[in-house]
């Protein structure tokens, strides 16, 4: 069974060292709407991250 994985939004934003909780928090609350959310570190700017919407 193929899982297909859909980027709805992706935005960059200033880096937050607490932003990882929200991120979680959306995660296990929009879990079974089937959304996921991502955070990881922009590569090329190392003041910004990237914050990314997937519908799963």
């Amino acid at each position: 069974m193929e899982s297909k994985v859909e980027v709805l939004s992706t935005v960059r934003i200033e880096k937050s060292h607490d932003l990882y909780k929200i991120v979680d928090s959306l995660n296990r609350t929009l879990k079974e709407k089937d959304l996921m959310f991502g955070l990881a570190l922009d590569q090329k700017d190392d003041e910004k991250m990237v914050f990314t919407i997937y519908r799963t």
